[in-house]
């Protein structure tokens, strides 16, 4: 059902921008693996159209969606862009012709990323802009412990130079916060995080206290969806989705949670922002809490 997402509420992402904490992200726009065209263009782009319609006004993407398709689809579906519609994207990444996602963090590669993200989104300047550290281990999501000075220099020099406006960094550890801290505001960090996956619940809470936005991406367990009895169990209880249930209670876990649930159904789409509606009780927050304490 079509609702608005005002009672999600809004927090100040950085000087200036304030953003509903129900945004969306574009991610899943893109092809099957998030490569190549969308199968539905035209769905894709109501989507989109959708999603601002609803109030949202907080849309994550990358150019490295696609590669380049997301991006793209944004500009098609909602340029000339609202005065208040804020796009995040990220940069550190990049796709092979197979569909690999690899590391791609030099200088040069940087540059061309930013460049790549403008021309695409038909931006003069992008407004926030994530440093994604590639991922160690088997997996690109689990964070690194190396240091990340040299890249976030880098889009400190584009900050400079204007291409950049505010900096954020992606699949992080507290200590690379820090460190990218040393060279500029960090306004925003995405990480993985979920009901399930409570690794970040400390940093959580110390952003919350200096005021910086948390934005966790596969917040409904990404290419895997969270499989999980209690949540079914609340949700049937409460009378909706257990992916609702997940979102709302992200949205009730902090006030600096901001969420990015993606999709390319507009179906699905409004399923998903129903959770800015959700007003989970205390006995339900008790018991799904409860999910997380057996995944760490």
């Amino acid at each position: 059902m079509k609702q608005s997402t005002s009672s999600a509420g809004s927090f100040s992402l950085a000087p200036g921008i304030s953003v509903n904490r129900m945004g969306f992200g574009a991610m899943q726009l893109a092809g099957p693996g998030v490569f190549g065209p969308p199968e539905d263009e035209a769905e894709a782009i109501k989507v989109l159209q959708e999603a601002v319609e609803l109030g949202v006004n907080h849309i994550d993407t990358s150019d490295f969606y696609g590669p380049h398709v997301t991006n793209k689809l944004i500009k098609k579906a909602l340029s000339p862009y609202p005065e208040d519609l804020h796009i995040v994207t990220k940069v550190g990444a990049r796709r092979d012709d197979s569909g690999n996602w690899l590391k791609a963090d030099s200088p040069e590669e940087l540059r061309q990323a930013v460049l790549d993200n403008l021309e695409n989104l038909g931006l003069d300047s992008l407004e926030v802009v994530n440093l994604r550290i590639h991922g160690g281990g088997d997996s690109s999501h689990q964070p690194t412990t190396k240091s990340i000075g040299s890249q976030f220099r880098q889009l400190e020099k584009m900050q400079k130079e204007g291409l950049i406006k505010h900096l954020g960094i992606s699949t992080a550890t507290a200590e690379q916060i820090e460190e990218a801290q040393t060279i500029a505001p960090v306004v925003c960090v995405q990480n993985m995080y979920n009901i399930a996956n409570r690794s970040d619940d400390d940093l959580i809470d110390s952003l919350n206290e200096q005021g910086i936005a948390y934005v966790p991406y596969f917040p409904l367990g990404g290419f895997s969806p969270l499989q999980s009895d209690t949540l079914s169990r609340v949700a049937a209880r409460l009378g909706v989705s257990a992916m609702t249930v997940a979102l709302a209670w992200l949205l009730q876990r902090s006030p600096n949670i901001l969420l990015i649930p993606g999709t390319s159904s507009v179906t699905h789409l409004y399923e998903n922002m129903s959770a800015a509606q959700l007003e989970l009780p205390q006995d339900a927050l008790d018991e799904l809490d409860t999910i997380g304490r057996k995944n760490t």
